[in-house]
């Protein structure tokens, strides 16, 4: 009975008041495709690609750039004839990090621990089961950065995301399988629930998590969560580097490293580690 009363209520007409917000929702939506797809390339997109990428119109893309310029969230080089992310979105963006408090408060222990292991340090959180860059002190050192401020990376693939895995029960790690699946980003990457959950087991064991060219082959990232108030976990910190710098011999050393400066930050954001399982 419920489909039947679904199905006559599809076919009322609607209002027009009704038609123009359904249309707005949907221009909205594909606004932001629009900034997502721009987002993941520094490079840009003409609109042709644009378009392909997005599975709209060009004429719709185009539309819907030419408003986005209007207010700044994209621009346009005409030399080159792409499309690129605008100055207004970076600002609108800046302020998911701005209210997290923390971000300011993390810079001189991400100095601190670039300086310590003359890598790359970077904070990160979890947002709907991906984990996001909101900043980061860049090495001294040559290196190829796998992930930008502002990137969003699965959690299975990297060290941040991992660490953070392991303070979670096994059904919501299962979960977390289930909604995103195990990506083979690299010949090195874990596929295997089984294996994630033996990983997860030495992460808790030695407090930090090693991503071991799993999301990108001559990378490595090792991490430890930095916990709020409550022993939850609030957010995570880093090193990345190259394998011929982060190397097997200096993985322990940074771990403890990497561990030791997540506590410090905990407790000067008045956070608790939690007492071991």
């Amino acid at each position: 009975m419920g489909k039947n009363v679904i199905r006559r209520k599809s076919l009322e007409p609607r209002s027009s008041s009704e038609a123009d917000r359904d249309g707005g929702v949907q221009s909205v939506d594909r606004a932001l495709s629009i900034l997502e797809t721009l987002a993941e390339d520094d490079v840009g997109y003409r609109l042709s690609d644009l378009a392909v990428r997005t599975g709209l119109s060009a004429s719709t893309v185009h539309r819907l750039l030419a408003t986005l310029e209007s207010r700044r969230f994209v621009q346009f080089d005409r030399a080159e004839s792409k499309w690129h992310v605008g100055v207004r979105s970076f600002t609108v963006g800046a302020s998911f990090a701005r209210s997290r408090n923390f971000s300011t408060q993390a810079i001189p222990y991400l100095r601190k621990l670039r300086d310590l292991t003359r890598e790359t340090a970077n904070l990160a959180v979890v947002d709907d089961e991906f984990i996001i860059v909101l900043t980061r002190m860049e090495s001294r050192e040559i290196m190829r950065s796998l992930t930008q401020v502002g990137g969003r990376v699965p959690m299975v693939t990297s060290g941040v995301g991992k660490a953070v895995l392991a303070t979670y029960s096994d059904e919501d790690v299962g979960a977390v399988i289930r909604h995103h699946g195990m990506p083979r980003m690299t010949e090195k990457s874990i596929v295997r629930p089984s294996d994630l959950f033996k990983e997860l087991e030495r992460i808790r064991k030695h407090g930090y998590a090693l991503d071991d060219e799993e999301a990108s082959m001559g990378l490595r990232c090792v991490a430890a969560v930095v916990y709020n108030d409550c022993a939850e976990p609030l957010a995570a910190i880093s090193v990345s580097g190259m394998t011929t710098r982060l190397t097997d011999q200096r993985l322990p050393e940074i771990g403890q490293i990497v561990r030791d400066v997540a506590a410090e930050l905990t407790a000067a954001l008045g956070g608790v580690i939690p007492t071991p399982r």
